[in-house]
């Protein structure tokens, strides 16, 4: 039971309101609207092969786009946050992948150590540049990689006695609706069918049953997770693009920062997701066929439906009023169930659009302005995501401060409340107990990680236990074998058995099976 309603029930008969500067300074349901970027790229091979002409112009923040084959309204122009020109680098304006960092990932490497969640999606048709200004190229890395960069760099230099950092990532990909662990182990195999499931937590929001953790300390264990699941994302040749992305894919950094802030303990947790997604295409233009055309119509198919989402919340951000009337259908599509908490919820979320400067491509750059058009009047409610036992501490604290400024007023008669010294005594001790608690709970975190890594390099087996989900490990008792295998327990029922039965087995050895649920 909370402490604070029994202070406040021995108050009520004797002490006026006292403005609260907890209550005052609390972190309330701001609203943020979604932030926009548009970016243009050079011309393709296959454009200038076309002869199609350059109709994309921009100044400052302003992007126009000309239809030459109109006799009227041939100019249309629109007005973003960021308007990036990537055409060529000799350009006085030209946009580098490090301006678009600056001006767009350190602010979400900002927001995560302050405890918000933050979100990057980049949206365009085939072959506009997506996965470039996402992950770039080894020459010149995108968003992706310099955030994670960033956040190790951000921790260093903000490095102080006290400060515990814990990063994990997660990387999955949405193929023709089905959601795929692209950082899966080599006993689960990617080329099956195995299909994750989608849940939804009352509080956190939709999450991926079953999908892996891997805890990372540094940008080289990033990039080569990175690396893994770039390397098993679907990408196929068509007539647009020559690597065209078929599937999407949320790779998610979850940071969790604790320490001491003037006393008092301190323990956020952040959610960034950084999403690559799939180009709305043409089977025209692409002249795709059989499996391509499956999946551009399931691609299409989920971007009308981000589009249906982002047009009834900017309905519902221009008419506050109607809100409780309109219907977002977040669940008609994967993609948009699993950015519901980024898209009118609890995040603070960047959208780039990807455009070519071509004629060929006017319809598909002008709808991909449009539709970004319409995503700056989404409004998001971030909010500081701090763990529930310090958030307790801290009111705590702060309404055992405002009862001793009572008692030393004397606006508090003690001699007609003699209870109110004690219990003002009790729950003293009890937030010092919680404040050690919770001292000793990361401290203990700490030291089971670096025991972890220095018995690792000492014995020098060779692996890593990168992810916090239970696991058995077989060490052989040869004294002349150094081998080690790692067995994970996945969520649910894990088979353990022969590899010649009947029933597939997950781990093949003995006849074991064992049950592991998060919720116990």
């Amino acid at each position: 039971v909370s402490p604070l309603p029994i202070i406040t029930s021995l108050l009520t008969d004797n002490v006026p309101d006292v403005p609260d500067e907890t209550e005052k300074n609390a972190n309330f349901n701001v609203m943020s609207s979604v932030k926009v970027a548009v970016r243009v790229r050079p011309l393709s091979k296959r454009e200038v092969d076309m002869a199609a002409e350059f109709v994309v112009t921009m100044d400052g923040k302003t992007t126009s786009i000309t239809n030459v084959k109109a006799d009227r309204d041939r100019l249309k122009t629109f007005s973003y946050d960021y308007s990036y020109w990537t055409v060529n680098p000799s350009d006085r304006n030209f946009a580098s992948q490090q301006q678009v960092f600056d001006d767009l990932g350190r602010g979400v490497i900002q927001s995560a150590f302050e405890g918000y969640n933050a979100c990057v999606f980049a949206y365009g048709q085939t072959g506009s540049g997506k996965t470039y200004t996402m992950m770039g190229n080894p020459e010149d890395i995108g968003l992706i990689p310099r955030i994670s960069d960033g956040l190790y760099q951000l921790i260093a230099d903000k490095q102080t006695e006290g400060l515990s950092c814990r990063t994990e990532v997660s990387f999955l990909e949405i193929y023709n609706e089905q959601v795929r662990d692209l950082l899966q182990t080599q006993q689960q195999n990617l080329t099956s069918d195995h299909s994750l499931r989608v849940r939804e937590h009352p509080k956190t929001g939709p999450y991926v049953e079953g999908l892996t953790k891997h805890l990372v300390s540094d940008y080289a264990a990033i990039e080569k997770l990175m690396d893994r699941g770039n390397d098993r994302r679907v990408t196929a040749s068509t007539a647009m693009n020559d690597i065209s992305s078929r599937s999407h894919v949320i790779f998610t950094i979850t940071f969790t920062r604790a320490h001491f802030c003037d006393g008092l303990p301190s323990e956020t947790v952040s959610r960034i997701n950084l999403v690559d997604l799939a180009g709305s295409e043409r089977a025209d233009a692409t002249r795709a066929t059989g499996l391509r055309l499956k999946e551009g119509g399931n691609i299409n198919r989920s971007l009308v439906t981000l589009g249906s989402v982002i047009s009834a919340l900017a309905e519902i951000s221009s008419e506050p009023g109607k809100g409780r009337k309109m219907f977002v259908p977040y669940r008609d599509s994967v993609l948009t169930w699993l950015l519901k908490e980024s898209l009118g919820g609890n995040s603070k979320t960047i959208m780039v659009a990807n455009i070519s400067p071509a004629s060929c491509n006017y319809a598909e750059s002008v709808s991909t302005l449009r539709y970004a058009s319409r995503a700056k009047h989404v409004l998001n409610k971030p909010t500081v995501n701090e763990d529930p036992n310090v958030k307790l501490i801290r009111e705590l604290r702060a309404e055992i401060a405002r009862l001793k400024a009572l008692l030393a007023s004397g606006q508090v008669n003690v001699m007609s409340s003699p209870t109110v010294a004690a219990q003002l005594q009790q729950n003293e001790e009890l937030a010092a107990a919680m404040t050690r608690e919770w001292a000793s709970r990361w401290q203990e975190t700490q030291r089971i990680l670096e025991d972890k890594e220095l018995a690792l390099k000492r014995e020098g087996v060779g692996v890593l236990v990168d992810s916090d989900l239970p696991h058995l490990v077989c060490i052989s008792d040869n004294p002349l074998s150094t081998g080690v295998v790692l067995y994970h327990l996945q969520e649910g029922l894990t088979r353990i058995g022969r590899g010649s039965n009947d029933c597939p087995q997950d781990i093949s050895e003995n006849h074991v099976s064992a049950v592991y649920s998060p919720q116990l």
